[in-house]
Formats: C-alpha cells, structure tokens, sequence
C-alpha cells in the first residue's frame, strides 16, 4: 500500500490487511505480531499500569484509510468497540480526497496548572504583587524540571484570575507550561507545588488546590477540508449537512449527539497511541461551553463553488512521552504507525479525524439517516453474538437488514433455522 487511499479494503482478510499495512507503515514482523497478540501485554506490565490488577481487557483495532492529511498519506490505528465508525471515518477521509484532504495546525503544547489561594486580604493587590514577580515564580517552576527546560520547555507566562464563590473572594494563579512531548500533568502539578509557599509569602493567603486544568485552551488543534459537491452527492446534499450543522449550533440537545460522534473517531486514536482519553473528552466538552452555551466543536459551511467547508477546533493534550504511550507495546506500535515525532503531530492527525467522523454522521443524518449504515455493520455484530460464522453469518447479515428486522432475538432465531 503506497498510498493510503484503498478501494475494498473492508473486503480483504485480516491477514491480507495486516499485510498491506505493514507494507504501508514499515512495520516489523515482530510488531505485527504484537499487533495480532492479544497478550501483548504481558501481566506483569499490566499489574505495573494500574491497581488491583487481576486481568486484561481486549478491543479490535481498525485501520482509518484514505486520510491525506497536510499533503501526506496516513493509515491511522483505531481502537474501538463502536461498528460503523472506522468504516465512517476512511469513507469520508476519502470524499476529502478531492479538495485537497485535510489542512491541520497546533497552538503548541502549553498546559496550565492552578494554584488555589484563599483568605487572600486585598485580592486584587495581590494580583499585581503576583504579575510582579512573574519572573521569580518561573524560575521556582523551571527548577523543578529542568530537563524540561532544557528542551525548550517550562513556564512560559504566569496569569491571575480573582474569583467569586461560596467561599468568598479566591486568588487563582495560572502557570502556562510548555510541556514539549508530553501530556505534562506530572511536570505541572509538581511547579504549582514547588511555587505554592512562595505565593502564600506574596499574597498572604493560604494555598489549597494546587492542580492542572483539563481545560488546555492554549493547546488547540485544529484542522479544516474541503469536500466537493460532486464527491458527497451535489449541492443539495451540502445545504442539508450544513442545515444539520445549523440545528446543532442552535440547540445543546443536538450538539451534545453530534459531539458524541466526533469523539467517537477521536478517542479511539487517542486510546491506540496509549493517550488519556478522560483528560481529552473532559476538556473538548468544557471548550464547547465556553461562550455559555455548549455548541459543536466543529463547524460547518458553503463556499462560493456550492462546495461543503468544513473546520475543527478543540483542546488536544495529547503526548509520546511517558505513561501508557511508552509502556504499552501496542501504543508504541501505533505511534510508529502513524510516523509521528512530536506530540503536536499526533495531535493534529486526531483533529483531523474527529472533522471525518463529523462529517461521515452529517452526511448520514441528512441522506440515507443515521441507521441504514450503523445498523447493517450492527448487524454483524449480532449475528457473530448469535453464534454464525463464515457464509452463514453473511446470509443472516443480508436477511435481517433487508427485513429491517435487526435484533438479536431474530439473529438467535435464523441461526437455528439455518442450522436446521
């Protein structure tokens, strides 16, 4: 595979595919073998990973194809229970094909971290005496990494917020770090630890939580297509994906189902590449509400040729440096899968990715609907929990979704029948 862009790749066994995409991304054949193998991680890394460990918790990787993304191919790792959005992605990867692919950038990778001060007696004087002495508080930070600093990370900017609350009048204070490669939630947590005492002595407050925000507002992704008219159906279609668009940025009932979506192509890169995906869900949701209204993370519109514009943009604090990016060995596969060097890299494939996955559900929704595609790979699923395998599960496939009768009971049912 040269090229990412495949035509019946679906069609192929898995071996076939393994084969194709080993080609693609160079991969060895003892990284196909992880790839293959279930245990490839081994209980002892697990018991290492989390607490209380008794087991391991297996989920089918997918390959997303077809994606051109900043001029470059790419076959993107995806790990999910999810039918339909796999396929999903790659078709729409490929309905972009035409415009141009994907355009994608990246503010950096700079997370805050806060530190809580209480009982501070004149906040906003505090304030000031804070700004003041910016550049002390940096070098209390930066002395606790600097290996960090060396790479051209570390505090980059100090802010403060006063706050109102039920506890009365609190003193916020933002570290903005440049954490490089990594997520940073070690590297943050530790500075706002270290320069707590010394913002207590300022301040004359009392410092409580001293924590990073989820919220990383200063590390978007962002990405942006074009889809030709002529290659999802004509104009007519483009006015009912963009009037789909409209419902959703007017109602936070259907944004908070379209934004379901787009995660749903997100999080399965971000759980193959070993990445946190509590800390990405958590902080694209608060960016959707940041105006008071929660609203879709991308957005959707007609160019002057009739053609459908899309663009995302949306938090991404995405890392290749420590936690289960570097322990586990089918993670480090799907980095080097992807080719990527820096965490800004990864993090724009995933913005990429969300926008295919938006736009395979608008286009969808504003055709043949939403079930017509999720129900026939639905299907599948029930007529393999049914217990059919080989021809027989394709025959079962074909009935139930030509009935519209797609429910497991019927699966249960036309198995004995067949089998009879």
């Amino acid at each position: 595979m040269k090229s990412s862009s495949y035509s019946g790749f679906f069609k192929l066994s898995v071996e076939e595919r393994m084969k194709e995409v080993a080609e693609f991304c160079a991969l060895t054949p003892e990284e196909q073998a992880i790839l293959k193998e279930a245990d490839s991680l081994d209980m002892d890394k697990a018991d290492h990973m989390i607490e209380n460990v008794i087991g391991r918790f297996t989920l089918p990787m997918g390959v997303g194809i077809n994606f051109v993304i900043n001029g470059k191919d790419y076959v993107i790792p995806m790990v999910t229970e999810e039918p339909s959005v796999v396929a999903a992605c790659s078709n729409a990867a490929k309905m972009a094909r035409p415009g141009g692919g994907f355009t994608t950038d990246y503010t950096g990778s700079v997370m805050i971290s806060q530190i809580q001060l209480l009982d501070v007696p004149a906040p906003f004087y505090a304030k000031g005496k804070i700004l003041e002495n910016k550049e002390k508080i940096a070098e209390i930070c930066n002395a606790k990494d600097p290996m960090l600093v060396k790479l051209g990370g570390g505090v980059k900017d100090v802010e403060v917020r006063v706050l109102d609350s039920l506890v009365g009048p609190m003193v916020v204070v933002h570290l903005l770090v440049d954490t490089g490669d990594a997520m940073g939630a070690n590297a943050v947590n530790t500075m706002a630890e270290a320069v707590a005492p010394f913002l207590e002595e300022l301040t004359g407050g009392r410092a409580e939580l001293r924590i990073l925000s989820n919220l990383a507002d200063h590390r978007i992704a962002r990405a942006r297509a074009v889809f030709k008219k002529d290659a999802i159906g004509g104009e007519k279609v483009v006015d009912k994906m963009i009037a789909a668009y409209a419902f959703a940025a007017a109602d936070p009932y259907r944004a908070a189902t379209n934004n379901k979506g787009i995660m749903s192509g997100i999080i399965p890169v971000v759980i193959a590449t070993g990445n946190d995906t509590r800390a990405i869900e958590s902080g694209a949701h608060a960016y959707a509400a940041r105006s008071g209204q929660y609203s879709p993370f991308a957005t959707w519109e007609k160019n002057a040729d009739g053609d459908l514009v899309g663009s995302i943009e949306m938090p991404m604090a995405v890392g290749l440096v420590g936690g289960a990016t570097k322990i586990h060995p089918t993670a480090k596969v799907a980095v080097k899968m992807l080719g990527v060097k820096t965490a800004g890299e990864l993090a724009q494939i995933i913005a990429a990715v969300g926008l295919a996955q938006n736009m395979a559900a608008m286009r969808a929704l504003a055709t043949e609907g939403i079930q017509r595609g999720h129900m026939s790979l639905h299907a599948r699923n029930l007529a393999a929990t049914a217990g059919a395998t080989g021809e027989l599960l394709e025959k079962i496939v074909k009935q139930m979704v030509s009935e519209k009768n797609v429910r497991l009971e019927y699966a249960q049912e036309l198995v004995k029948q067949y089998q009879k």
